[in-house]
């Protein structure tokens, strides 16, 4: 009971971001599910389970699933080659039963080992091809579908070639609506009063405007009013015919069951959604400003009965998504109620308000779209990558170029290869000792750091980290120390600000040299005698 209590602790805040992620999370479900040739409802029911079954089943504080659009190419080509639909529905429940054997064999401790500066550089890329995507949207031209991030678009097109075209079809409608929404979002940020009304955020704020303006620009007849095809178009079932018809349910006939191919399709959504969730859960960890870590095995376990579920009652497959994660995360949410907040008000939203919804301009959905896209990929974010040097900037970088211009996965791959090449060539040069011992309670606690502690060494110092006891006295000594890779530094320095102070952890830091930019505080909380000292030696 006091688990369920604690999530309507921060019901103001929650329920704020919420509704803003809902309102992003609208038309990308809808634009997903176009993209991916399936149903348009496909999508909002993915979405409607993300946000209340995996929401409820997880552990992640501020991370939002729903349908993914990494997964729309496997998922245009399986539905094409399977035949029907109700076959693809079958490889989504396949994929959720092998994502929950995953989560069993704790496959998800993988996501220990991805670098910091590749995770930051996917964020960033995938924050420049939002920005990217929306420019057309708020400018009126609605051609390219929300659901749609890749750089190379249908009929060979690029992102650019996108954006010039847009510049001949301009509605200057949209452009003010954008404009107005614009100046809400970031006014509102701005002004402590409106940042303390929890429950209506600048957002709820900039889509009424938009929704105000739009109707006055029609009831004048304007020729700045913004047509119907430039609005968020949320089918609607007028008959209970129709909305039974919403729900299509998988093909369990011998002939599917026996097709390889189903089985093909299954195991790879199942890989494919299980990084991409796992990468997202690593991303939305590191947005949380209190650094909260997730059990990414847990996660999994989620993940796969959300997919379950959702090929049972005719969704698409969903990960854990970095755009809806983004956005909940920057609209203040505190706990994973905003996640369950988003995914009912998808569900009310197809039951009684889908006409009030179908006013909405997507020009003001893609200027909350493009302030998060900027705030992911903000120049002080390459800046402070630059200035940790060639070993933290070129894989970040790296990854940032191949997410934008090919895909997340393959940004990420391109970036951990080069991550791993750094740190083989760091260890042919400098090799390094690992012994570890155990500790009681109530004693102090020494880390002393190896010669070289790189990103391979996150998962062991998380760990230990993790599992320190409440009330205890920490020395970690990196006076031997060459080199320590930024992942780690992070690591030390969220430990100590935000985890040993709500723990009662008494910490003191020894030898990290002022470049690592590592603060020490000596403060009479962190300083004490060591009166039974107990070492344990981490690599």
């Amino acid at each position: 009971m006091t688990k369920i209590s604690n999530l309507f602790v921060n019901l103001k805040s929650d329920f704020a971001s919420g509704l803003v992620v809902f309102l992003v999370a609208l038309p990308l479900c809808l634009g997903i599910a176009l993209a991916s040739g399936a149903p348009l409802f496909s999508g909002i029911i993915s979405g409607i389970i993300g946000g209340i079954i995996v929401g409820m089943l997880s552990r992640s504080h501020v991370s939002v699933s729903g349908p993914a659009a990494g997964l729309t190419a496997i998922v245009l080509v399986a539905i094409t080659d399977l035949g029907s639909y109700p076959a693809f529905l079958t490889t989504v429940i396949i994929a959720g039963m092998i994502q929950l054997i995953l989560g069993f064999i704790k496959a998800g401790s993988i996501s220990n080992y991805f670098p910091t500066n590749v995770i930051e550089g996917m964020l960033a890329g995938i924050g420049i091809i939002i920005f990217l995507k929306q420019i057309p949207h708020a400018i009126g031209y609605d051609m390219v579908s929300e659901g749609d991030t890749s750089f190379f678009e249908k009929g060979g097109f690029t992102v650019i070639d996108s954006l010039l075209e847009a510049l001949q079809f301009i509605n200057y409608g949209s452009i003010i609506i954008t404009l107005v929404a614009l100046s809400i979002l970031i006014i509102w940020n701005k002004i402590p009063f409106l940042q303390n009304l929890k429950l209506i955020p600048g957002a709820l704020v900039a889509v009424l405007s938009g929704i105000l303006i739009n109707e006055i620009f029609i009831q004048t007849g304007s020729p700045l009013q913004v047509a119907k095809e430039h609005l968020v178009t949320l089918p609607i079932p007028e008959t209970i015919d129709e909305f039974k018809a919403i729900f299509i349910f998988p093909d369990f006939s011998v002939h599917t069951l026996l097709n390889s191919s189903v089985w093909i399709t299954g195991v790879t959504i199942a890989i494919v959604a299980s990084i991409e969730t796992l990468l997202c859960i690593e991303a939305s960890d590191r947005m949380d400003p209190h650094k909260r870590y997730t059990n990414t095995n847990v996660e999994l376990k989620a993940q796969g009965i959300g997919n379950f579920i959702s090929g049972l009652l005719g969704g698409l497959p969903m990960t854990s998504v970095v755009v809806r994660s983004s956005a909940n995360v920057t609209a203040g949410a505190k706990t994973k109620m905003s996640a369950i907040i988003h995914g009912a008000l998808l569900l009310i939203s197809v039951l009684s308000i889908a006409p009030f919804l179908n006013k909405i301009p997507l020009a003001t959905l893609a200027a909350i779209l493009l302030l998060i896209g900027y705030k992911l990929s903000k120049p002080s974010l390459f800046k402070h990558f630059w200035e940790k040097g060639k070993y933290q900037f070129v894989p970040f970088m790296a990854t940032v170029i191949a997410v934008v211009l090919l895909d997340l996965l393959k940004g990420v791959a391109l970036g951990m290869l080069i991550s791993i090449f750094f740190v083989l060539r760091g260890n042919y040069k400098r090799a390094y000792l690992f012994r570890k011992e155990t500790y009681q309670d109530g004693d102090v606690i020494h880390i002393d750091l190896a010669q070289e502690v790189s990103f391979l060494n996150k998962a062991a110092i998380k760990n230990t980290l993790k599992n320190i006891p409440e009330h205890s006295k920490v020395i970690i000594n990196a006076t031997d120390t060459v080199y320590i890779a930024h992942d780690v530094l992070d690591l030390i320095q969220e430990f100590k600000d935000v985890i040993a102070k709500d723990k009662h952890i008494k910490v003191k830091l020894v030898g990290f040299k002022k470049a690592y930019n590592i603060e020490n505080t000596e403060d009479g909380q962190h300083v004490f005698t060591t009166p039974k000292p107990i070492k344990e030696k981490i690599t």
